[in-house]
């Protein structure tokens, strides 16, 4: 009998364990490219309120460009009408100095000329009006051109403060980018680091197990381990397994920190031969029974719901192609999987 063992250790074929190792390194980068979408639909959708708030300060700014755009046309408004007030002041000052000097040229002789004299005083009088008129006219500008520029000043104010906070938020958005990215990280090694000591403490307990094996990040149990063929329920041969499986769980779960999310997906495989029945329609159902039904054992066993995934994928994810007995009994199988949740 050992005799034999030998010679079977001797022809064993190392093209499964090759295939087993390649699918291993698949998984690993369909997980990290799941990883970084995301991260990348995460960052996407911080980026976005971000983008919305920066959206609103530069409509904040526009509008605010524009009311001191228009308040600068007012300013120069006023300017030209305070220009002009001046240069009629500077006339009626003029008329009031010639009517003067007129009143002066016509000398206290001219009794008989009295009517003129009073004409010309009622123009100066109506000059004199008209030039008091004018001074108000301008001090009413000058104050509305000092209010003006006052207001144009804090306008300016609100500009510069605007940009500033545009600028603050663009350095935010970049900071909150990479402290996103550095807590993903860290996420990642952290469930890398559990998800290794989770195998390491099942590979001491089923190490003698030859139905059970380890590929890659996942633990495969050999379908005939728990069910009878075309079944769904936990054969009771198959019960101290899960029982290891479950009180490593639970240790899980007390050493993995309460922020940390994480999930054990199981799934269930069958092989590619058809089945039809009133309970199992196709093999699709049956491997996603299975699946259902080991979860529902290790929910008796204390584990929280919340941790576990069940999925069915029935003949569709074969660990072997070939149509063979050997290859049927390959690809039927369980296989728990310890992944982010």
């Amino acid at each position: 009998m050992p005799a034999a063992r030998s010679r079977r250790r001797q022809e064993t074929n190392y093209w499964p364990g090759f295939v087993d190792a390649l699918s291993s390194l698949l998984l690993v980068i369909i997980f990290l490219l799941s990883l970084f979408m995301l991260t990348q639909f995460f960052l996407g959708q911080e980026l976005q309120g971000r983008d919305t708030a920066l959206s609103r300060l530069n409509s904040q700014i526009a509008e605010l460009t524009e009311l001191l755009q228009l308040e600068r046309a007012t300013s120069d408004d006023l300017t030209s009408q305070l220009a002009v007030l001046t240069a009629t002041l500077a006339s009626a000052e003029a008329e009031k100095d010639d009517l003067a000097g007129q009143l002066a040229g016509i000398g206290a002789g001219l009794g008989d000329r009295d009517a003129a004299i009073a004409g010309l005083e009622a123009d100066l009088m109506a000059a004199e009006r008209l030039s008091d008129e004018a001074n108000a006219q301008v001090a009413l500008l000058n104050q509305q051109l000092a209010a003006l520029r006052t207001q144009i000043g804090a306008l300016e104010a609100a500009l510069e403060a605007s940009e500033a906070r545009d600028a603050e938020s663009r350095t935010q958005i970049a900071d909150l980018g990479r402290r996103l990215n550095l807590a993903l990280a860290q996420r990642v090694q952290d469930l890398a680091r559990y998800r290794s000591d989770f195998f390491g403490r099942l590979r001491e307990i089923l190490e003698t197990r030859a139905d059970v094996r380890v590929v890659g990040d996942r633990f495969v149990f050999q379908s005939e381990v728990l069910f009878d063929p075309g079944q769904a329920t936990i054969q009771d041969e198959g019960l101290p397994e899960l029982d290891a499986l479950a009180d490593a769980i639970l240790q899980l779960e007390q050493e993995i920190p309460p922020d940390l999310n994480w999930v054990l997906r199981i799934d269930g495989h069958t092989d590619s031969r058809p089945i039809s029945n009133a309970r199992f329609p196709s093999n699709w159902e049956l491997s996603a029974a299975r699946a259902i039904s080991v979860a529902e054992y290790l929910v008796s066993r204390g584990v929280a719901p919340a941790r576990l995934v069940a999925a069915g994928f029935g003949e569709f994810a074969p660990l072997d192609p070939a149509e063979n007995d050997d290859a049927y009994r390959r690809n039927r199988r369980i296989e728990f999987k310890l992944t982010e949740g």
